[in-house]
């Protein structure tokens, strides 16, 4: 296992420095060495030559040399390239010394087509297929998107990005530098709305009362502040700690799921049944004990043959839900199986269905964060593309059906909706206390109370990428999307017209809506993960009790599990946010790293947090390995 922490290494403008870099450059880049002097030939001119290269370079370092080169070129800038990836040779070395950008609308998409729009013209009435692209001299070609994952620098008047490398670009004022940055999120508004990035457009895109969407410099931080939580004996995780393997297990291959329990033990699912492990203060160890998938069900034995996407624990963690795809490469689901843990006997399986019909779920979920701990649970809730609801497992009369003499148990819908138009739901979770977030493929984030599913009591826009997974804390107070190139954090407090301090999942927010948080990896880091890795599963750390606060995030992407301290990414005066424009974005995190893709990445409850430790381990599960991380940097 390997740790690795974010950090951002400074570009430097000393001309040693520069000197040294293009000697490098000369090495690495053909292309980069026209500017370089030559050596003359001649033995008789070297002393002359000697005493002009020493005025030059005085000159250079006064910066009165060539004072009219950077005027004469539109939009100049300073574009380095990394090297080295993350080995000790790692660096930043200079690619033009001397270049321009521009900001073209086209439908091309290859970098070698390019030659129709070498002027840079910003036709904003351009028509059809087209987007904006980002031109850099003749290295860059960039279309301009959340890929690119542009990072701001904003007091070294610099921006990194990715485009199959990692680049920098320096300007040389910082007007320069904020034109540069006001254009760029121009241009990402017009690729994903498909309209031109005024005022009157974004107030259509994010509605009135999300004035922190459009404006995020003038949005009300205050609730951000208010609602921080200064417990004392909370520590974050601090860069000189290290982030700590407990256990390393092989896990029989196939893994496919990941089902912690907060009491005795906790599940892993693969190919060959339900392994149980045992909870530890210092994470998870495997008891030697697999729960196989044969008997106790007449067609038991085909879920040997079915790849499971979602384990659920019910009834204080005696039984689980398993749900397969019905069709592959699509997660909905036409039931069901109910697995006894304690005799290790499939008991039923269960089919979805509403008014005589069967329906599919592509997700289920407990009916509040703790329910799982409930001896007598018997409902829980079920999603579907365009449909949210509450299944029981009892029958009308409130009895539990008899599974012997029924030989295709339906599952009641207790309440619910079936939307009509496309709501492209695509992940849910709920609150302590029953309320319900629900992410969609269009990036909006929905707030439905615990005594409605017909509407949400407040929705959130989208910020141009479809919401994968969705997570919320205990409380209800904080939101967390995940989409492939960012996790949003939303503040779901408002204050209401009598001065009372609610939750979004409640009641109707106004348009004192503070604006959303991005965390988000670095341009190397992603780099690193890899162009086809994308974030996955965002989660807060467990709590299942009142008044006590998640102190971590974590998701995976790729051979990456990434952790963000909650604390520091709610507090507005962190280091990250500073001299930042648009939404505040932290790029703070320790990277757990591991030589294959992750399958899932979650903490264990907090109960089994210790002393010496800020956070309960964190379980991390790939397909042949189990892993557990203890955050403690005291041992």
């Amino acid at each position: 296992m390997g740790t690795s922490q974010s950090r951002e290494d400074r570009i430097t403008d000393s001309e040693s420095e520069e000197d040294y870099e293009e000697e490098e450059e000369e090495e690495q880049y053909d292309d980069a060495s026209g500017d370089l002097q030559k050596p003359q030939s001649s033995s008789s001119s070297s002393g002359t030559q000697k005493s002009l290269d020493e005025i030059d370079a005085k000159l250079k370092s006064l910066k009165l040399k060539y004072p009219s080169q950077q005027p004469n070129l539109k939009n100049p800038v300073k574009l380095y390239l990394h090297i080295g990836g993350n080995t000790p040779k790692a660096k930043w070395v200079i690619s033009d010394k001397l270049t321009s950008y521009t900001f073209v609308k086209t439908s091309k998409i290859s970098a070698g087509e390019d030659e129709d729009d070498d002027d840079g013209e910003e036709l904003r009435s351009g028509g059809g297929d087209s987007w904006w692209v980002l031109k850099v001299g003749s290295k860059v070609r960039a279309r301009v998107s959340m890929d690119m994952q542009l990072k701001m620098f904003g007091e070294q008047r610099r921006v990194d990005f990715v485009d199959r490398g990692v680049w920098a670009l320096k300007f040389f004022t910082g007007e320069e530098y904020r034109s540069f940055v006001t254009q760029f999120q121009d241009c990402l508004f017009e690729n994903v709305y498909g309209v031109e990035a005024t005022e009157e457009n974004k107030f259509k895109v994010y509605g009135k009362d999300f004035i922190g969407w459009i404006k995020p410099e003038a949005a009300d931080d205050s609730m951000w502040e208010d609602a921080e939580d200064k417990s004392p004996e909370e520590t974050p995780v601090k860069g000189s700690q290290d982030l700590l393997e407990e256990f390393e297990e092989a896990a029989n291959g196939g893994v496919q799921s990941l089902a912690l329990g907060a009491l005795d033990n906790s599940f892993l699912v693969n190919d060959l049944g339900v392994h149980v492990y045992r909870n530890f203060n210092r994470g998870i160890h495997g008891k030697g004990i697999c729960v196989k998938f044969d008997g106790g069900s007449k067609s038991g034995g085909d879920l040997e043959h079915s790849t499971l996407k979602k384990a659920l624990l019910m009834r204080a963690e005696t039984n689980m839900m398993l749900m397969s795809p019905a069709k592959e490469g699509k997660p909905n689901a036409t039931g069901l199986k109910q697995l006894d843990i304690e005799t290790g006997k499939i008991v039923t399986e269960w089919k979805f269905e509403k008014d005589g019909t069967d329906i599919t779920m592509r997700d289920i979920t407990n009916d509040t964060k703790g329910s799982q701990l409930d001896p007598s649970e018997s409902t829980f809730l079920g999603l579907d593309d365009n449909r949210l609801c509450q299944w029981d497992m009892r029958d009308k009369s409130g009895m539990v059906q008899k599974i012997a003499t029924s030989s295709s148990p339906v599952l009641h819908w207790t309440q619910g909706h079936q939307f009509s138009r496309g709501t492209n739901f695509q992940s849910f979770a709920s609150t302590g206390d029953g309320s319900i977030v629900v992410g969609s493929i269009d990036g909006k984030i929905r707030l439905y109370s615990k005594t409605s599913m017909r509407q949400a009591k407040t929705a959130f826009p989208g910020l141009g990428s479809p919401v994968t997974h969705v997570d919320v804390t205990y409380d209800g107070k904080w939101v967390l999307g995940t989409t492939d190139t960012y996790l949003v954090l939303i503040c779901t407090l408002f204050t209401d017209k009598d001065g009372k301090t609610k939750t979004g999942f409640s009641g109707r927010m106004g348009n004192k809506i503070p604006a959303p948080r991005l965390l988000k990896l670095t341009p190397l880091d992603s780099h690193l993960a890899g162009a086809n890795n994308k974030f996955q599963g965002g989660h807060f750390s467990w709590v299942t009790e009142n008044g006590k606060q998640e102190r971590h995030l974590v998701a995976t992407v790729g051979k990456f599990s990434v952790i963000w301290d909650f604390q520091q990414v709610k507090n507005s005066a962190h280091e990250c946010y500073h001299n930042q424009q648009g939404l505040k974005s932290c790029y703070c995190y320790k990277i757990v790293l591991k030589d294959e893709s992750i399958v899932e990445s979650r903490f264990m409850h907090d109960k089994f947090a210790v002393s010496d430790s800020p956070e309960a381990p964190l379980v991390v599960a790939t397909p042949m390995k189990v892993s557990s991380i203890s955050l403690s940097g005291k041992r």
